[in-house]
């Protein structure tokens, strides 16, 4: 994925990469919101304390870690796909462990209840009432492991905490506490016993992500580390739940041209008529898309999101939302190739000499 990423460049910029500075048009915001400059400036800090902390325990992996802060300032959910072993489970503790948030982990199998993950309510004797036991789906960051063993009524239980924020058990509804993320993992090399998820809950997660294997260097690195009894439950927290959410209203504000706005439109209307593709982006698409480069931008310390920006997210946020034609599968066609074709057939809105 970090290799496709990396090629995902548009035409007519690569012989003077150091233009690409600023998106061309009236510099006009498309946002419409007073930019808070200091909330900006104060998560950038947090950020790099973050990055930081979590680097005491994960080796390498930066690009994953930005790309969850990324997820949880847009107030979405991630799919976390690669195969057992890379740290994915630690991946999500350590982040819960640096931003001082609830964690709590699922293990998806096919017996697997939707009271399991929500909570039901249990008759106490002594009382005589029935009372709520939480499931937990209530904490702040939830790693619902091997989403895809779980049964499709099973996994329908999390549409609406990742939809709405909330749950509804015997017909009272629950607010969950926020800042709230869903991070799901799937083995993409089993499929036995598994239960693929529809198109329609794989538009609810923004982004699907693959960890990859480290190289050698960082493999021995993580080894001497696990010898050493490095914990996630050992890290502190760097920020707090307050910190998220002021980060999560002050990167509403950053600056986003209406050139670029288009673009991203331009992009996801590309896919809809791909001869390639089935099925395209939804509007859901440009709205994630829209916010992910603004998120991207204040992780990276800018209060202005850049065509880079959207490029280097396009691939992350449109795979897992489109559908290929049944002859294009046949002919080894994959949806990252299709927004690689898009992404360099699209010009990015670039004023020449800016």
């Amino acid at each position: 994925m970090a290799e496709e990423n990396a090629g995902a460049k548009g035409t007519g910029t690569e012989e003077q990469p150091k233009k690409r500075t600023q998106p061309r048009g009236t510099g006009e915001s498309v946002t419409g919101l007073a930019k808070d400059t200091a909330g900006l400036a104060e998560f950038a800090r947090i950020t790099a304390r973050v990055r930081e902390n979590i680097g005491r325990m994960m080796v390498g992996k930066t690009d994953v870690v930005e790309l969850i802060l990324v997820t949880m300032l847009c107030e979405g959910h991630m799919l976390l796909e690669d195969v057992p072993g890379v740290g994915k489970t630690m991946m999500a503790r350590s982040v819960a462990a640096s931003l001082g948030l609830q964690f709590s982990r699922v293990q998806c199998t096919p017996d697997l209840l939707p009271a399991d993950i929500i909570g039901t309510s249990v008759y106490n004797p002594s009382t005589r009432e029935f009372e709520f036991r939480a499931g937990p789906i209530m904490h702040q960051i939830v790693l619902t492991d091997e989403i895809n063993r779980a049964t499709p009524r099973t996994q329908s239980a999390l549409l609406e905490a990742m939809g709405e924020n909330q749950v509804t058990v015997d017909g009272v509804t629950r607010q969950l506490d926020r800042p709230f993320l869903v991070i799901a993992t799937q083995n993409p090399i089993e499929f036995e016993g598994t239960f693929p998820l529809p198109e329609a809950q794989l538009d609810r997660f923004l982004m699907r992500v693959q960890m990859g294997y480290p190289n050698a260097a960082e493999e021995q690195e993580i080894v001497l580390r696990r010898v050493q009894g490095m914990r996630p439950e050992k890290l502190e927290s760097v920020a707090s739940p307050t910190d998220v959410l002021k980060a999560q209203d002050a990167v509403r504000t950053v600056h986003v041209d209406r050139d670029l706005s288009r673009y991203i439109v331009d992009l996801i209307q590309e896919t809809r008529k791909h001869p390639d593709l089935a099925l395209g982006g939804s509007p859901r698409a440009s709205i994630n898309l829209f916010m992910g480069g603004q998120a991207l931008a204040a992780v990276r310390g800018r209060d202005y999101v850049l065509p880079d920006d959207i490029q280097y997210l396009a691939p992350y946020i449109l795979n897992h939302r489109m559908v290929l034609k049944p002859e294009s599968q046949l002919r080894g066609k994959t949806t990252s190739d299709v927004v690689k074709e898009i992404l360099e057939r699209r010009p990015l809105p670039i004023e020449e000499g800016v």
